[in-house]
């Protein structure tokens, strides 16, 4: 793949490079590239080598080990970008398709980075979990991971381990909830997550092409929200994500964890509504609205219910692999 070794040009001290959609030119040292934009608000991210280079070596610090990396993620998001790098700093890097399938582990160590839906459709094939189960580690990030779905693929022998991050921190860099070496995280008002260290970000570039810093203190300031519990970094949804719906606050990452318990393969968006002020939407590929609610009844307060159902022959999702919202939400509004 020509894009390793413009990336391995990169890490050695060549000029920028460009990953992001569309033209553009890059600062020198650095590389563009674009957030998943899930929401449709994607922006255009600016790393510098010294930060791709920071996070990759504290991951191999908290591994012990160097390793051949496994690609099977879109290189031009931050979680397939960061294999690459940590390839070209290790043993080097091999491809395969994504859905796992032409997974080659090489002689000594091996590392692969999914996300949660790629997991949970390895585990359906016996062949590739046991595939799977060969690799040193099998980070997998881009959206929470189900402890049951954890637990499923561990039961199997596949060491995983979840990571938290975002393309402005060089990808994940909370490990099981253990930030990595030179990693800072702190909580702010309400629990508002903070990472710092040198895998920050130099800014966003704007529709100029200027570098606009967006760093405060030197610290990324997320709109995830957290605590600590036992020490660890816990998740607990993003600000946004909680909507009044009939009077009531509904969380919506609680009725996605809900939901995805069920079937992953389905997202949850709140949209205005004129009786209830939000209504719940759910999109899925299979099943009624009142055999959903019926399910979800035990788990989740009447409010959180769905009140609407989007059936789908397959979850529309970004080149990272999180859910496209943007065309989630057209769909309600169309």
């Amino acid at each position: 793949m020509q894009l390793i070794s413009h990336v391995a040009h990169l890490l050695d001290g060549g000029a920028g490079l460009w990953l992001a959609p569309g033209q553009g030119q890059a600062p020198d040292g650095c590389v563009v590239v674009a957030t998943s934009g899930s929401t449709g608000d994607a922006k255009l991210v600016v790393l510098h080598r010294d930060a791709l280079t920071a996070a990759a070596r504290a991951a191999r610090e908290r591994l012990g080990f160097d390793a051949t990396w496994h690609l099977t993620l879109a290189p031009q998001y931050v979680a397939g970008l960061m294999v690459l790098v940590r390839g070209h700093l290790g043993d080097g890097v091999r491809t395969a398709a994504s859905d796992l399938s032409g997974l080659d582990p090489a002689p000594g160590r091996n590392c692969l980075s999914i996300v949660a839906t790629q997991l949970y459709r390895a585990l359906e094939s016996p062949s590739v979990t046991a595939m799977l189960a060969r690799f040193d580690a099998v980070l997998v990030g881009g959206a929470a991971l189900r402890p049951e779905l954890r637990s499923r693929a561990e039961a199997e022998g596949v060491r995983v381990i979840e990571t938290y991050g975002m393309s402005e921190t060089c990808g994940g860099v909370v490990w099981d909830g253990a930030p990595l070496p030179g990693v800072e995280v702190t909580l702010g008002e309400r629990g508002r997550i903070g990472i710092g260290g040198p895998t920050v970000f130099e800014g966003y570039l704007d529709d100029s092409g200027a570098l606009r810093p967006s760093a405060v203190n030197g610290m990324v300031v997320t709109n995830d929200r957290g605590h600590f519990e036992a020490g660890r970094l816990v998740i607990d949804g993003r600000f946004d994500d909680v909507v009044i719906s009939g009077g009531v606050n509904v969380d919506l990452a609680q009725v996605r964890r809900a939901v995805a318990a069920l079937d992953p393969d389905t997202d949850v968006l709140a949209v205005d509504d004129a009786e209830w002020g939000a209504r719940v939407v759910l999109f899925a590929t299979s099943g009624t609205l009142a055999s959903w609610r019926d399910d979800l009844r035990g788990t989740l307060p009447p409010a959180a219910l769905p009140r609407q159902l989007v059936t789908l022959d397959a979850l529309p999702r970004t080149g990272g692999g999180k859910p496209d919202r943007g065309i989630l939400l057209g769909l309600v509004q169309s």
